[in-house]
Protein backbone atom coordinates (compact mmCIF):
# COMPACT_ATOMS: atom_id res chain seq x y z
CA UNK A 1 0.00 0.00 0.00
CA UNK A 2 1.36 3.36 -0.96
CA UNK A 3 1.36 5.81 1.88
CA UNK A 4 0.11 9.33 1.55
CA UNK A 5 3.59 10.67 2.25
CA UNK A 6 5.01 8.62 -0.59
CA UNK A 7 2.33 9.66 -3.06
CA UNK A 8 2.25 13.34 -2.16
CA UNK A 9 5.42 14.50 -4.04
CA UNK A 10 4.27 12.95 -7.32
CA UNK A 11 0.80 14.35 -6.89
CA UNK A 12 2.26 17.73 -6.02
CA UNK A 13 4.50 17.75 -9.08
CA UNK A 14 1.60 16.88 -11.37
CA UNK A 15 -0.51 19.57 -9.75
CA UNK A 16 2.24 22.15 -10.07
CA UNK A 17 2.79 21.22 -13.69
CA UNK A 18 -0.89 21.53 -14.45
CA UNK A 19 -1.04 24.87 -12.63
CA UNK A 20 1.97 26.12 -14.60
CA UNK A 21 0.40 25.15 -17.91
CA UNK A 22 -2.94 26.72 -17.09
CA UNK A 23 -1.30 29.85 -15.73
CA UNK A 24 0.83 30.09 -18.85
CA UNK A 25 -2.26 30.02 -21.01
CA UNK A 26 -4.12 32.48 -18.80
CA UNK A 27 -1.33 35.07 -18.95
CA UNK A 28 -0.12 34.48 -22.52
CA UNK A 29 0.40 37.74 -24.39
CA UNK A 30 -1.67 38.62 -27.43
CA UNK A 31 0.62 38.46 -30.44
CA UNK A 32 -0.10 40.84 -33.31
CA UNK A 33 1.85 41.00 -36.56
CA UNK A 34 2.15 44.66 -37.56
CA UNK A 35 3.29 45.81 -40.99
CA UNK A 36 4.65 49.25 -41.90
CA UNK A 37 4.45 50.47 -45.49
CA UNK A 38 7.87 52.13 -45.13
CA UNK A 39 10.38 53.20 -42.47
CA UNK A 40 9.24 56.71 -41.59
CA UNK A 41 9.11 58.95 -38.53
CA UNK A 42 5.30 59.05 -38.68
CA UNK A 43 5.18 55.45 -37.45
CA UNK A 44 7.54 56.04 -34.49
CA UNK A 45 4.72 56.00 -31.86
CA UNK A 46 4.64 52.22 -32.33
CA UNK A 47 8.35 51.85 -31.51
CA UNK A 48 7.95 54.21 -28.56
CA UNK A 49 5.00 52.19 -27.26
CA UNK A 50 6.97 48.95 -27.49
CA UNK A 51 10.20 50.27 -25.98
CA UNK A 52 8.53 52.10 -23.10
CA UNK A 53 6.40 49.11 -22.11
CA UNK A 54 3.03 50.52 -23.22
CA UNK A 55 2.31 47.42 -25.29
CA UNK A 56 3.54 45.08 -22.57
CA UNK A 57 1.13 46.76 -20.16
CA UNK A 58 -1.66 45.58 -22.47
CA UNK A 59 -0.24 42.02 -22.53
CA UNK A 60 0.51 42.68 -26.18
CA UNK A 61 3.50 41.41 -28.16
CA UNK A 62 4.14 43.24 -31.43
CA UNK A 63 5.97 41.52 -34.29
CA UNK A 64 6.97 44.30 -36.69
CA UNK A 65 7.67 43.99 -40.42
CA UNK A 66 8.74 46.93 -42.59
CA UNK A 67 7.74 46.80 -46.26
CA UNK A 68 8.90 48.89 -49.22
CA UNK A 69 5.60 50.42 -50.21
CA UNK A 70 1.83 50.41 -49.85
CA UNK A 71 1.25 47.65 -52.40
CA UNK A 72 3.45 45.21 -50.49
CA UNK A 73 1.77 46.10 -47.21
CA UNK A 74 -1.73 45.42 -48.48
CA UNK A 75 -0.65 42.26 -50.26
CA UNK A 76 0.59 41.06 -46.88
CA UNK A 77 -2.67 42.05 -45.18
CA UNK A 78 -4.69 40.25 -47.85
CA UNK A 79 -2.48 37.15 -47.59
CA UNK A 80 -2.89 37.11 -43.79
CA UNK A 81 0.85 37.64 -43.30
CA UNK A 82 0.19 40.61 -41.01
CA UNK A 83 -2.79 41.57 -38.87
CA UNK A 84 -2.39 45.35 -38.58
CA UNK A 85 -1.03 47.77 -41.17
CA UNK A 86 0.33 51.30 -40.83
CA UNK A 87 -0.02 53.01 -44.19
CA UNK A 88 -1.22 56.06 -46.11
CA UNK A 89 -4.75 57.43 -46.27
CA UNK A 90 -5.20 56.94 -50.04
CA UNK A 91 -4.54 53.23 -49.49
CA UNK A 92 -8.26 53.15 -48.67
CA UNK A 93 -8.44 52.56 -52.42
CA UNK A 94 -7.32 48.98 -51.82
CA UNK A 95 -10.32 48.50 -49.52
CA UNK A 96 -12.66 50.06 -52.07
CA UNK A 97 -11.39 47.47 -54.55
CA UNK A 98 -12.17 44.59 -52.21
CA UNK A 99 -9.17 44.15 -49.87
CA UNK A 100 -10.45 42.29 -46.77
CA UNK A 101 -9.61 45.08 -44.32
CA UNK A 102 -11.01 47.97 -42.34
CA UNK A 103 -9.45 51.34 -41.56
CA UNK A 104 -9.49 51.45 -37.75
CA UNK A 105 -7.89 54.84 -36.98
CA UNK A 106 -6.83 58.08 -38.61
CA UNK A 107 -3.19 58.16 -37.52
CA UNK A 108 -2.12 61.60 -38.78
CA UNK A 109 -3.75 64.39 -40.71
CA UNK A 110 -2.27 67.15 -42.92
CA UNK A 111 0.76 65.75 -44.85
CA UNK A 112 3.40 67.74 -43.01
CA UNK A 113 5.82 64.83 -43.42
CA UNK A 114 5.74 65.16 -47.22
CA UNK A 115 8.16 67.63 -48.82
CA UNK A 116 9.37 68.81 -52.20
CA UNK A 117 13.17 69.00 -52.17
CA UNK A 118 15.55 70.69 -54.62
CA UNK A 119 19.32 70.99 -54.75
CA UNK A 120 20.60 73.50 -52.21
CA UNK A 121 22.81 75.25 -54.75
CA UNK A 122 20.81 74.31 -57.84
CA UNK A 123 18.97 76.48 -60.36
CA UNK A 124 15.55 76.14 -58.67
CA UNK A 125 15.28 79.09 -56.27
CA UNK A 126 11.51 79.61 -56.02
CA UNK A 127 8.40 77.53 -56.53
CA UNK A 128 7.70 79.36 -59.80
CA UNK A 129 10.98 77.99 -61.18
CA UNK A 130 9.52 74.45 -61.13
CA UNK A 131 6.93 75.08 -63.86
CA UNK A 132 7.49 72.51 -66.60
CA UNK A 133 10.46 71.00 -64.76
CA UNK A 134 11.14 67.33 -63.97
CA UNK A 135 10.06 66.26 -60.48
CA UNK A 136 10.32 62.69 -59.22
CA UNK A 137 7.84 60.68 -57.16
CA UNK A 138 7.81 57.07 -55.96
CA UNK A 139 5.42 55.38 -58.41
CA UNK A 140 2.71 56.25 -60.91
CA UNK A 141 -0.62 56.76 -59.16
CA UNK A 142 1.07 57.33 -55.79
CA UNK A 143 0.29 59.86 -53.09
CA UNK A 144 3.49 61.70 -53.97
CA UNK A 145 2.32 62.14 -57.57
CA UNK A 146 -1.09 63.37 -56.43
CA UNK A 147 0.42 65.84 -53.96
CA UNK A 148 2.64 67.28 -56.69
CA UNK A 149 -0.41 67.60 -58.93
CA UNK A 150 -2.27 69.52 -56.20
CA UNK A 151 0.68 71.87 -55.86
CA UNK A 152 0.71 72.43 -59.62
CA UNK A 153 -3.03 73.12 -59.63
CA UNK A 154 -2.69 75.72 -56.88
CA UNK A 155 0.00 77.45 -58.92
CA UNK A 156 -2.41 77.68 -61.86
CA UNK A 157 -0.37 75.34 -64.05
CA UNK A 158 -2.92 72.52 -64.23
CA UNK A 159 -2.33 69.08 -62.73
CA UNK A 160 0.38 68.32 -65.29
CA UNK A 161 2.27 71.58 -64.82
CA UNK A 162 5.41 69.69 -63.79
CA UNK A 163 6.89 66.65 -65.53
CA UNK A 164 6.40 63.82 -63.01
CA UNK A 165 9.01 61.05 -63.16
CA UNK A 166 8.43 57.77 -61.26
CA UNK A 167 11.81 56.65 -59.83
CA UNK A 168 10.83 54.31 -57.00
CA UNK A 169 13.01 54.34 -53.90
CA UNK A 170 14.20 57.45 -52.08
CA UNK A 171 17.81 56.49 -52.81
CA UNK A 172 17.14 56.39 -56.56
CA UNK A 173 15.44 59.77 -56.41
CA UNK A 174 18.28 61.26 -54.38
CA UNK A 175 20.86 59.99 -56.87
CA UNK A 176 18.88 61.48 -59.77
CA UNK A 177 18.62 64.84 -58.00
CA UNK A 178 22.34 65.00 -57.24
CA UNK A 179 23.23 64.17 -60.84
CA UNK A 180 20.70 66.78 -62.06
CA UNK A 181 18.57 64.27 -63.97
CA UNK A 182 15.60 65.77 -62.13
CA UNK A 183 14.96 69.25 -60.73
CA UNK A 184 13.12 68.25 -57.57
CA UNK A 185 11.61 65.28 -55.74
CA UNK A 186 8.62 64.62 -53.49
CA UNK A 187 9.78 62.62 -50.46
CA UNK A 188 9.02 62.07 -46.79
CA UNK A 189 10.37 64.51 -44.22
CA UNK A 190 13.14 62.21 -42.97
CA UNK A 191 14.75 61.98 -46.40
CA UNK A 192 14.40 65.73 -46.84
CA UNK A 193 16.05 66.20 -43.46
CA UNK A 194 18.96 63.91 -44.35
CA UNK A 195 19.65 65.94 -47.52
CA UNK A 196 19.49 69.20 -45.62
CA UNK A 197 21.77 67.82 -42.91
CA UNK A 198 24.44 66.77 -45.41
CA UNK A 199 24.18 70.13 -47.16
CA UNK A 200 22.99 68.93 -50.57
CA UNK A 201 19.25 69.55 -50.44
CA UNK A 202 16.76 72.27 -49.56
CA UNK A 203 13.07 71.86 -48.73
CA UNK A 204 11.09 74.13 -51.03
CA UNK A 205 7.54 73.03 -50.10
CA UNK A 206 5.88 71.22 -47.20
CA UNK A 207 2.61 69.69 -48.31
CA UNK A 208 0.84 70.19 -45.00
CA UNK A 209 0.32 73.75 -46.21
CA UNK A 210 -0.90 72.58 -49.63
CA UNK A 211 -3.43 69.96 -48.46
CA UNK A 212 -4.50 71.02 -44.94
CA UNK A 213 -7.56 68.73 -44.84
CA UNK A 214 -6.35 65.13 -45.13
CA UNK A 215 -5.48 61.88 -43.37
CA UNK A 216 -1.93 61.28 -44.55
CA UNK A 217 -1.62 58.06 -42.53
CA UNK A 218 -4.20 55.49 -41.45
CA UNK A 219 -4.11 52.29 -39.40
CA UNK A 220 -5.64 49.22 -41.05
CA UNK A 221 -6.71 45.82 -39.68
CA UNK A 222 -7.69 42.65 -41.50
CA UNK A 223 -11.27 41.48 -41.32
CA UNK A 224 -9.93 38.22 -39.94
CA UNK A 225 -8.24 39.77 -36.88
CA UNK A 226 -11.25 42.04 -36.31
CA UNK A 227 -13.60 39.06 -36.24
CA UNK A 228 -11.26 36.65 -34.45
CA UNK A 229 -9.59 38.88 -31.88
CA UNK A 230 -11.38 42.23 -31.45
CA UNK A 231 -9.92 42.59 -27.95
CA UNK A 232 -6.44 42.30 -29.44
CA UNK A 233 -7.24 45.12 -31.87
CA UNK A 234 -8.46 47.27 -28.97
CA UNK A 235 -5.26 46.52 -27.07
CA UNK A 236 -3.22 47.62 -30.07
CA UNK A 237 -5.04 50.94 -30.32
CA UNK A 238 -4.59 51.54 -26.57
CA UNK A 239 -0.90 50.72 -26.98
CA UNK A 240 -0.58 53.15 -29.92
CA UNK A 241 -2.17 56.09 -28.12
CA UNK A 242 -0.24 55.42 -24.92
CA UNK A 243 2.93 55.61 -27.01
CA UNK A 244 1.76 58.86 -28.59
CA UNK A 245 0.93 60.33 -25.15
CA UNK A 246 4.39 59.40 -23.90
CA UNK A 247 5.97 61.23 -26.84
CA UNK A 248 4.18 64.47 -25.95
CA UNK A 249 6.00 64.79 -22.64
CA UNK A 250 9.27 62.96 -23.42
CA UNK A 251 10.95 64.76 -26.31
CA UNK A 252 14.53 63.70 -25.54
CA UNK A 253 13.59 60.04 -24.97
CA UNK A 254 11.53 60.00 -28.18
CA UNK A 255 14.43 61.49 -30.14
CA UNK A 256 16.73 58.74 -28.84
CA UNK A 257 14.29 55.99 -29.83
CA UNK A 258 13.65 57.46 -33.29
CA UNK A 259 17.33 58.04 -34.01
CA UNK A 260 18.12 54.42 -33.14
CA UNK A 261 15.14 53.02 -35.04
CA UNK A 262 15.57 55.09 -38.21
CA UNK A 263 19.38 55.39 -38.14
CA UNK A 264 19.43 59.18 -38.06
CA UNK A 265 21.21 61.79 -35.99
CA UNK A 266 19.72 62.95 -32.72
CA UNK A 267 19.57 66.50 -34.10
CA UNK A 268 17.45 65.36 -37.05
CA UNK A 269 15.23 63.32 -34.73
CA UNK A 270 14.54 66.42 -32.64
CA UNK A 271 13.85 68.46 -35.78
CA UNK A 272 11.33 65.86 -36.99
CA UNK A 273 9.75 65.72 -33.54
CA UNK A 274 9.10 69.45 -33.61
CA UNK A 275 7.83 69.31 -37.18
CA UNK A 276 5.59 66.25 -36.98
CA UNK A 277 4.13 66.03 -33.48
CA UNK A 278 1.33 68.47 -34.41
CA UNK A 279 0.23 66.34 -37.36
CA UNK A 280 -0.69 63.26 -35.30
CA UNK A 281 -4.41 62.65 -34.81
CA UNK A 282 -4.97 62.54 -31.04
CA UNK A 283 -8.33 60.74 -31.20
CA UNK A 284 -7.99 58.48 -34.24
CA UNK A 285 -11.38 59.65 -35.49
CA UNK A 286 -12.03 60.09 -39.19
CA UNK A 287 -12.96 63.52 -40.51
CA UNK A 288 -15.62 63.60 -43.22
CA UNK A 289 -13.92 66.45 -45.05
CA UNK A 290 -10.57 64.66 -45.04
CA UNK A 291 -12.19 61.47 -46.32
CA UNK A 292 -13.77 63.50 -49.14
CA UNK A 293 -10.36 64.84 -50.17
CA UNK A 294 -8.87 61.34 -50.09
CA UNK A 295 -11.70 60.07 -52.26
CA UNK A 296 -11.05 62.89 -54.73
CA UNK A 297 -7.34 62.05 -54.72
CA UNK A 298 -8.13 58.46 -55.72
CA UNK A 299 -10.30 59.74 -58.56
CA UNK A 300 -7.57 62.16 -59.68
CA UNK A 301 -4.98 59.35 -59.72
CA UNK A 302 -7.22 57.09 -61.79
CA UNK A 303 -7.56 54.56 -58.99
CA UNK A 304 -11.35 54.89 -59.10
CA UNK A 305 -13.78 55.73 -61.87
CA UNK A 306 -16.05 57.66 -59.50
CA UNK A 307 -15.87 59.14 -56.02
CA UNK A 308 -16.45 56.70 -53.17
CA UNK A 309 -17.96 57.10 -49.72
CA UNK A 310 -14.85 55.96 -47.87
CA UNK A 311 -16.51 56.03 -44.46
CA UNK A 312 -18.04 52.63 -45.15
CA UNK A 313 -14.53 51.14 -45.18
CA UNK A 314 -13.67 52.63 -41.78
CA UNK A 315 -14.69 51.97 -38.19
CA UNK A 316 -14.06 53.78 -34.91
CA UNK A 317 -15.20 50.94 -32.65
CA UNK A 318 -11.67 50.06 -31.53
CA UNK A 319 -10.61 53.56 -30.51
CA UNK A 320 -10.03 54.11 -26.78
CA UNK A 321 -11.96 56.91 -25.10
CA UNK A 322 -9.83 60.06 -25.09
Amino acid sequence: MISIKTARPATLLVGLGLTFVLTGFAHASTVLRVGLSQPTYSFIPLDVAVKTGACKAQDLEVQKTVFSGSAQLHQALTADSVDIGLGAGPELGFLAKGAPEKAIAAMSDAPQDLALVVLKDGPIKTLEDLKGKRVSMSTKGSLTEWAAGELSLQQGWGRAGMQMVPLGSFSAQTAALKTKQIDGMVVEAGTAGHLEEEGSGRTLVRFGNIVPKFHIHVIYATNKIIAGNPDGVKKFMKCWFDGLDYMKTHKAETAKISSETLNMSNDLSIKLYDLLMPHYNNTGKFDNGAMEVISQSMLDMGLMSSKQNLNKFATEEFLPKR
